[in-house]
């Protein structure tokens, strides 16, 4: 009565999952994205929240001229109110200095506001486009790249190519601020307008100069900082393997280093941050002192009065924050630079399998067949599987399988040789349509972090959910959980047990009722009654369809019409489980060992 229950409460939030998935098996929608080059990867960064970037940057230039203006209008409050007017005037230009100020603030808020729209979003804008090619189904044809590196370019690369779309923000406004300066002071002194006008010109060519380097620093510690979140990720993923073989001091070590390495070219980068900062604002400085003493100069000469003297040094005093600015813009737009590469190589990896289109209803079906494969150390294999045959394959070396597997999942494609189904070259199909066709159940398939229900029902079959439970033996999973079919099992499964989290994974395979489902592997973490137990449930389900059971257990092998044994990459045998166990040495060693 409990595993009825468990199986109708798992069959309700399947059937619900699959109802509200209206696209459910459509093929999938292509993501939009950027050339992949640096600069297609900043142009689309920029395009993408455009309008967010001109608004901040319109609101930043304004709030930054307001600023200007206001060692210009207290200048004019110390010439008109103090000097020539009395308490009247002192207030009106007290309010003008006033409205001035509600000005700024307005303008600063809302330059605020956008320009954290246009960056935040740009960067969660790459994050999606790096995480659909990162989980694009067609792979990457030079292998897969390690986890870390693949991180640290969808979180830190994508969030600085989005701050390096502050640098025409920031750059926009620093620049606004210099103009109206440098007009305020031409207008006070043409002397001391020109000065500024002449003398910015070396001095932000100087400043755009000294950023360059600050782009392969900062690509390089992006690079380190990779390889260390990818040790990171690959200590975590098997710290129960460490443990179990005493491995810690050798894992410690291993991370040690790369962190060391990944501390290394942060300072490094960090080093040439400070000192681009220093000799910036040491320019600045000893350009807006110049400016102060020629300003002064004039006013002992009497050439300006004392508000304009006031006022110039107001905003000689003022423009080393727009000149800062300027060169914190650039370092900006160097690092967003550097991380626009990574992120370009990225998107230009060429996929490991292009597939084809999809024929239309109704999809083929009929034999599987290889011919002459070639991958990897599989050597001209030929192989056939009829329809609604059960054939189990042997492969005493482990390379093998793995190559076969991989062909069998459209991860690769054959050296030589091809692969039908029904006549169909499977690698004429699109990837959505092949894989409904044909599915790999991997040995180490990745549960999610949902319940039991939700990673069953991923690609359910309609009706399906509660006898796939049964044939893996997964109900008495559900049933030893608090919450049954809606207890959540953690990231990959680590709430579970081993044999556990196999059966799992195996109902999931099963639920997807494909007409050739190939399993690898898939009781090895059970004992040998409930492995008996899954032998007969996949027997009686899987009947009039096509199962491919790549392993070494004798109880699932004698399931099988036939088995294949595979030597050095090709057929070496054919016969039923007893005969090759008769027959053949080498099937008697891998299987009976």
């Amino acid at each position: 009565m409990a595993a009825r229950t468990a199986e109708a409460e798992l069959e309700r939030v399947t059937t619900a999952a699959t109802r509200d998935d209206p696209d459910a098996g459509d093929e999938p929608v292509p993501v939009p994205g950027p050339e992949p080059t640096e600069q297609g990867v900043l142009r689309w960064a920029f395009r993408r929240r455009r309008r967010w970037i001109v608004g901040a940057a319109v609101f930043t230039a304004v709030h930054q001229m307001c600023e200007a203006a206001v060692p210009v209008l207290i200048g004019a409050v110390v010439d008109h109110a103090v000097r020539h007017g009395g308490p009247g005037d002192l207030a009106l230009w007290i309010g003008l200095l006033a409205v001035l100020f509600a000005v700024l603030t307005t303008a600063m808020r809302l330059g605020g506001r956008w320009n954290r729209q246009g960056s935040q979003g740009a960067a969660h804008d790459l994050r999606l486009v790096a995480v659909a090619r990162v989980l694009d189904p067609r792979g990457f044809a030079n292998g897969a790249r390690s986890s870390g590196s693949l991180l640290s370019t969808a979180t830190s690369d994508s969030l600085r190519i989005g701050l390096g779309n502050r640098a025409w923000v920031i750059g926009s406004g620093a620049v606004a601020a210099l103009a109206f300066g440098a007009v305020a002071l031409l207008l006070t002194s043409v002397p001391l307008g020109l000065l500024v006008l002449i003398g910015l010109v070396p001095l932000l060519a100087a400043t755009r100069l000294l950023a360059k380097p600050l782009s392969a620093r900062g690509s390089a510690e992006q690079a380190q900082v990779a390889r260390a979140t990818g040790t990171a990720a690959d200590l975590i993923r098997g710290l129960r393997i460490i443990k179990g073989l005493g491995a810690e001091p050798a894992a410690q070590l291993r991370y040690r280093t790369a962190s060391r390495s990944a501390l290394a070219a942060t300072v490094r980068a960090a080093r040439w941050d400070a000192g681009y900062d220093s000799v910036t604002l040491l320019l600045n400085g000893l350009f807006l002192a110049l400016v102060t003493w020629v300003g002064a100069r004039l006013a002992v000469e009497g050439t300006i009065s004392v508000g304009e003297f006031v006022a110039s040094v107001g905003l000689a005093q003022f423009l080393i924050g727009p000149s800062s600015r300027f060169g914190g813009a650039m370092s900006l737009r160097a690092r967003a630079r550097g991380s626009a590469g990574r992120m370009a190589a990225l998107l230009a990896e060429p996929y490991a399998v292009t597939g084809g289109s999809l024929p239309g209803d109704p999809l083929p079906a009929g034999a599987l067949e290889l011919t002459g494969v070639r991958n990897g150390p599989l050597r001209k294999l030929d192989l056939r599987i009829e329809p609604g045959s059960t054939v189990g394959i042997v492969a005493p070396d482990p390379a093998v399988a793995a190559a076969l597997l991989d062909v069998l999942a459209l991860r690769t494609v054959p050296e030589d040789g091809g692969v039908t189904l029904g006549g169909v070259p499977l690698a004429g199909l699109g990837l959505d349509a092949a894989r409904r066709l044909l599915l790999v159940a991997d040995h180490d398939a990745d549960l999610f972090d949902a319940t039991v229900a939700e990673n069953v029902a991923v690609a359910a079959q309609p009706g399906r959910v509660a006898a796939a439970m049964t044939a893996a033996d997964a109900d008495e999973v559900v049933r030893s959980l608090p919450r049954g079919a809606e207890s959540r099992i953690g990231e990959r499964g680590r709430s579970l047990s081993g044999g556990q989290r196999q059966r799992v994974a195996l109902a999931r395979a099963l639920a997807a009722d494909p007409p050739v489902l190939v399993l690898h592997e898939p009781t090895t973490a059970v004992d040998a009654a409930t492995e008996a137990k899954i032998a007969a449930g996949l027997q009686a389900l899987r009947a009039g369809s096509s199962t491919v059971l790549v392993t070494t257990s004798p109880i699932l092998l004698q399931t099988c019409e036939r088995v294949v044994l595979l030597t050095d990459g090709a057929v070496g045998a054919t016969g039923t489980h007893q005969e090759l166990t008769s027959d053949q040495p080498s099937y008697h060693a891998a299987v009976m060992a």
